[in-house]
């Protein structure tokens, strides 16, 4: 009888020991899975970028839109859309027989008020060129008369000759005609229905338009990356050339600047297509540098979780500038130092 009682406490003491030796296993678990869930990340030295990205497409700075000034026959085109063309090509022309005839009219007008001057000042007035020198008014203000009637009838000529100049088309500036609106000559045409467009490709920029807030920070000259939709692996780097003083409001309300990206002129690029630009507004060399990920803010400034061997240690941070997953630390931490990324909830108390 006592055997069975014996037997009966060991067994019962087994079984507790047991149940005690699965409690302790089960904290130790609990232990590890609450270290791992922790993550850290380390302090290193490197330098430091700052940038405003925003979307956009290219465009060329050089671009001409020609048109004629006045309504005609279209007699000659002489490009196409693709055409390369040099500074001050004619392109197109009107029929300029009547302004020629015109200003032949205006020419014989000339001649024949010039003949009449001529003949008034040598005979009826001996040489008296100028009206002050006159000997009576009369003759003076009928000097006068006949010099401008003769200035009259130059500047008409000038006139004509400009009609007869606008019925030829140039372009003033060398590049590739990316427009012609009416490439059949033999038409009659209006100023806004025969419109010819040439672009400079060396001129090729990327225009995107930065908040007003992101553009305080840019300025001309700061290195630039342009990404475009259709060149996603290849992207190509410039500088910013030009920030507009003019505001402009975007399509959702809010105050843009357009910022100009000069870029290398390829072959393969053309004018619209679209992309995004990433502009480096602030560069810092050798500097410690941690994820935002890392601070933690409250009343009394910024600070972090170091790890120190198998603790953590709230440590106030100085920081100074950062971008979207960076900030620089001005002061509180060193080189190689862990600090906590992930896991903050877990972290011991």
């Amino acid at each position: 009888m006592m055997n069975r009682r014996r037997i009966a406490i060991l067994a019962l003491a087994g079984v507790l020991a047991a149940g005690g030796g699965g409690v302790a296993y089960t904290k130790q678990q609990e232990a590890v899975k609450t270290v791992s869930a922790i993550q850290t990340a380390v302090v290193k030295r490197t330098t430091f970028t700052k940038t405003v990205t925003s979307s956009g497409k290219t465009k060329a700075a050089r671009a001409a839109e020609l048109k004629f000034q006045t309504s005609g026959k279209l007699t000659w085109v002489g490009v196409k859309e693709g055409d390369r063309v040099t500074a001050y090509q004619v392109i197109a022309t009107l029929d300029a027989r009547e302004v020629q005839k015109n200003l032949e009219n205006e020419l014989r007008d000339y001649s024949k008020q010039r003949n009449d001057f001529e003949e008034m000042w040598r005979v009826t007035y001996k040489g008296t060129r100028d009206p002050q020198t006159a000997l009576t008014d009369t003759a003076k203000r009928i000097l006068e008369k006949n010099q401008w009637d003769l200035d009259k009838a130059v500047l008409d000529v000038e006139i004509k000759h400009l009609s007869v100049e606008y019925a030829t088309l140039t372009t003033p500036i060398a590049g590739i005609v990316t427009r012609v609106d009416t490439p059949v000559a033999g038409v009659n045409i209006t100023p806004a229905t025969a419109v010819f467009e040439v672009v400079d490709p060396g001129s090729l920029v990327f225009e995107a338009s930065v908040d007003e807030v992101d553009a305080a920070g840019i300025s001309i000259g700061r290195m630039a990356t342009v990404t475009l939709d259709a060149f996603p692996v290849t992207p190509f780097s410039g500088s910013v050339s030009n920030i507009a003083f003019s505001a402009k409001t975007s399509s959702g309300g809010a105050t843009v600047f357009p910022v100009e990206v000069a870029i290398a002129s390829v072959s393969a690029i053309r004018i619209g297509m679209n992309g995004d630009v990433a502009i480096t507004t602030e560069t810092q060399e050798d500097v410690l540098v941690i994820s935002t990920e890392a601070v933690r803010e409250n009343g009394k400034g910024s600070f972090v979780y170091k790890k120190e061997g198998k603790t953590y240690k709230k440590v106030p941070v100085e920081l100074g500038a950062r971008n979207d997953g960076e900030v620089v630390v001005v002061s509180g931490l060193t080189e190689g130092d862990e600090v906590v990324v992930k896991g903050f909830t877990n972290l011991p108390k």
